[in-house]
């Protein structure tokens, strides 16, 4: 892992002192509603100011993940009530970022201008944007700008899935639903470099990129249902999937683990009825039926880090698009289509 050192900017009196940002306007992606991706328009708009804690990072990459659908449309109507009920309080989308300091909030002591980052931030559709110095840390050197901005949301969900919540062991037998995705490609690699035996579902046209991160079984869901197998797994990771938690737990040991991870499937309401039958009927059960949202901290980016590094763990980036091709890129995404992780580059 690189050495960074985080020595505060100081000025004549020993104080921390922020950067001014820079003036003028930049290309953003914008939604003025909820709605399809015919609501995604590019547009002007004045650059932000980061506040306090902040730092404003020159965005060289932004990662496309199912979240950012979900923000788009609205759905479930109950993320509204967070970010909007009749439109967007944001209305510039996405999340994922990497790229280049170029000011620093009052307080910032972790980052200088000029410093490479990757993280979550907030209206990464655009050629800047703010993010809190929590939730960035120093860019793998290994990794493009392109491959880091795949990593942050679907990275931490993959880990935190599988260690943290999953509490993954050396030598078990895990299954990944879903190992195409954003999240699954990581999830995939992640669980090999902790030494697990890794089944793998996905579409057919996805079966060689699953292969190729390492799975050692693959199962084509169009061609054979996972749950007909007589196969028994000690962890299953299940990310934006819709079959029934009492299928799931048939696959399961005794005692084995079940970790839902994304809202699909789970109604329009809350999103996440699947979810919260599982962990209700947890106590009662000799397996362990979980969900989770990951925590956005560059204490758990640092954990990644050490892995990519590693060359453990590669982002598996399907296709890069400029930014006034955001629409283009999230219609992808809607059908299905994207292999890895889309970026969406200014």
């Amino acid at each position: 892992m690189n050495a960074h050192p985080a020595a505060p900017r100081v000025g004549p009196d020993h104080e921390p002192c922020e950067t001014s940002v820079p003036a003028g306007s930049m290309r953003a992606i914008v939604q003025r509603r909820y709605g399809s991706a015919e609501t995604l328009g590019l547009d002007r708009l004045d650059r932000p100011a980061p506040g306090a804690g902040d730092v404003l990072v020159e965005v060289r990459a932004a990662g496309l993940d199912r979240g950012t659908w979900h923000l788009m449309t609205g759905m479930p109507y109950a993320a509204r009530l967070a970010f909007g009920l009749r439109r967007p309080r944001q209305p510039v989308p996405g999340r994922d970022l990497s790229g280049i300091v170029v000011a620093v909030g009052p307080g910032g002591s972790r980052f200088a201008p000029g410093d490479e980052v990757y993280g979550v931030g907030s209206g990464t559709f655009a050629e800047y944007a703010v993010a809190s110095e929590d939730k960035v840390a120093h860019k793998p050197m290994v990794l493009t700008f392109e491959q880091a901005a795949a990593v942050p949301i679907s990275g931490l969900t993959a880990q935190q899935g599988l260690l943290d919540v999953g509490r993954l062991e050396t030598g078990q037998h895990v299954l990944v639903i879903g190992a195409s995705g954003g999240v699954g490609t990581f999830a995939v690699q992640i669980a090999k470099a902790h030494g697990a035996v890794v089944t793998a579902v996905c579409s057919t046209a996805k079966v060689d990129l699953v292969r190729s991160l390492g799975a050692d079984h693959v199962i084509d869901y169009r061609r054979e249902q996972v749950v007909e197998r007589p196969d028994r797994f000690d962890l299953i990771l299940d990310i934006g999937g819709s079959t029934p938690v009492a299928r799931l737990r048939r696959l399961l040991t005794r005692t084995g683990t079940l970790v839902i991870a994304g809202g699909e499937g789970g109604g329009n309401l809350l999103g996440i009825g699947r979810q919260l039958r599982a962990v209700t009927l947890s106590p009662f059960v000799s397996q362990r039926l979980a969900m989770f949202v990951a925590t956005e901290h560059h204490a758990a980016l640092e954990r990644l880090t050490v892995l990519l590094e590693s060359g453990l763990v590669v982002p598996a980036v399907g296709h890069a698009y400029p930014l006034a091709e955001a629409a283009v890129a999230m219609r992808e995404l809607e059908a299905g289509r994207a292999r890895g992780k889309l970026v969406i580059v200014p």
